[in-house]
């Protein structure tokens, strides 16, 4: 059960700031820590977040509470280097969000309104236009992150061109686009598999299949995570039955490795 420390909140959020600034510390700090940069800890950051994802996608609660630490301490260390180039701080960061989440919820915090799931989407997008609109660059889609997961960025790319009118009105022709794409890798793989023209029609089928999971309401890196692990669950499982017919992983042939694969498949649904 979580404790009841809200009281200790802020002397908390003090005693970290306090240890951050001791290990950047010129004499005293921890020779790591005060030779990273912005750029240096960015694989650690999206490290750390991959971590939360992946516990909170095992229901593995104990462990949460620790990757979420984890976390935070990236947004602290950020504070840390920002405070001492002289940019930002701790509480800059903390009064940006809430000044943010205060602006994009007034259905909230102003017009104490109930919004349908519609028009919130509607005012979410109006808000957001409102804020690009005061950003120096007016390029589509300039502010969704280069370093995203190519299927995190896609489907980001396409939902903001869907909020300019441009999309299909629901998912078949999504979905005929995909029987397209299909087509047009079929023909250069016919061509040439190794050619260039064939990895970018591949690439357009993979963005194709974004768009229809972006039609059904689901988030298409999450679907690969699942995917994922679902043929790691499995491949696991080749090698215990595999097992019973005497053979190991190294000893089956393909033949005898994709009947253990039907074998695990057919387990997995509860037929014999």
């Amino acid at each position: 059960m979580p404790s009841d420390s809200k009281s200790n909140v802020v002397p908390d959020i003090e005693k970290l700031l306090q240890i951050m600034t001791q290990l950047r510390d010129s004499d005293t700090g921890c020779d790591w820590d005060k030779q990273q940069t912005f750029n240096s800890i960015v694989p650690h950051t999206l490290e750390e977040a991959h971590e939360v994802a992946d516990a909170i996608e095992r229901d593995d609660f104990v462990h949460l509470k620790e990757e979420l630490g984890d976390l935070l301490f990236q947004v602290i260390f950020y504070a840390q280097l920002g405070k001492e180039q002289g940019l930002f701080d701790f509480a800059d960061i903390v009064q940006t969000l809430n000044e943010k989440l205060v602006r994009r919820h007034p259905h909230v915090f102003a017009k104490k309104e109930k919004l349908t799931d519609t028009e919130l989407e509607e005012q979410w997008h109006k808000i957001k236009q409102q804020e690009k609109s005061r950003r120096p660059t007016d390029e589509f889609a300039a502010d969704i992150p280069s370093s995203l997961p190519a299927l995190t960025k896609a489907y980001k790319t396409q939902k903001r061109a869907a909020n300019l009118g441009f999309d299909w009105p629901s998912y078949h022709g999504a979905w005929d686009k995909v029987q397209e794409e299909i087509a047009e890798v079929n023909e250069a793989l016919q061509v040439d598999p190794l050619s260039e023209h064939t990895a970018e029609e591949i690439g357009d089928l993979l963005f194709a299949t974004v768009n229809v999971s972006r039609h059904i309401k689901r988030d298409p890196e999450q679907l690969l995570r699942q995917a994922n692990e679902k043929f790691k669950h499995r491949f696991v499982q080749i090698e215990s039955v595999l097992n019973e017919s005497s053979l190991t992983l190294e000893e089956a042939n393909l033949a005898q490795m994709d009947a253990a694969w039907e074998t695990v498949k057919r387990r997995q649904r509860g037929c014999k």
